[in-house]
């Protein structure tokens, strides 16, 4: 190898959430996440999974894990590189964020389940929004443990988000601010402030939500009556 020249990481994001729907928003977070990474030169995301979570979430507004899979396998359809995993609404409960990023780093590591396309030595790591970022600040939320294992052994990469500042919640946080080099906060420089929350919302008012999700989602809700 030549003098300069380095080995880019791959990665592979992992978005963990309740996809009560799942909308373009969602899917954005993945695209500018893998944009900006490549952009730096020393990273190369091979591939980002959908994990929606466990029903014993049970978070306002949560329908059934099979309707949000299938919701989230008519999004990403047209996608080349990102893939929706069961996993989570398969386990016996809601799953720590620690435990699945263990799980799909072992899948890559042995590229093997939804992981046995990928190249070896790929790096798990957690795509996320400003707010999980301001959680980890909420006293009793996370344990410290979950937090430094979570920011060391995988990272963070973050995407802001309308009057959001993550990078204040991790100068403030001991354990986020030590492993400060291994958290890409990421800027969204064209808005989007769409919601699950806002597209029920919507869908309780009997108002459209076309163009804020994808046409098979808003067929796939019609047909199932969801969010009514």
């Amino acid at each position: 190898m030549a003098t300069g020249e380095f080995m880019k990481k791959n990665v592979l994001l992992l978005s963990c959430g309740c996809y009560s729907p799942i909308t373009h928003m969602h899917l954005r977070l993945y695209e500018l996440a893998r944009d900006v990474l490549h952009k730096t030169g020393k990273f190369n995301v091979v591939g980002g999974i959908v994990s929606p979570t466990h029903d014993g979430y049970k978070k306002k507004g949560l329908v059934a894990a099979d309707h949000r899979i299938e919701m989230c396998r008519r999004a990403t359809k047209s996608s080349d590189w990102l893939r929706v995993s069961t996993w989570e609404t398969e386990q016996d409960d809601w799953t720590e964020t620690r435990k699945a990023l263990q799980h799909f780093q072992e899948l890559a590591n042995n590229q093997s389940g939804e992981c046995s396309d990928l190249p070896p030595n790929v790096v798990v790591k957690l795509l996320c929004g400003a707010d999980l970022i301001e959680s980890f600040n909420v006293p009793g939320l996370w344990k410290d443990d979950d937090v430094e294992a979570i920011a060391s052994s995988y990272g963070l990469v973050v995407i802001t988000r309308a009057g959001s500042f993550p990078i204040k919640f991790v100068d403030e946080h001991k354990i986020l601010q030590k492993y400060k080099d291994n958290i890409h906060i990421i800027d969204e420089w064209i808005p989007n402030e769409i919601s699950s929350t806002k597209i029920r919302l919507a869908l309780s008012r009997n108002e459209s939500i076309k163009y804020l999700v994808a046409d098979s989602v808003i067929e796939y809700i019609k047909e199932h009556k969801l969010y009514r």
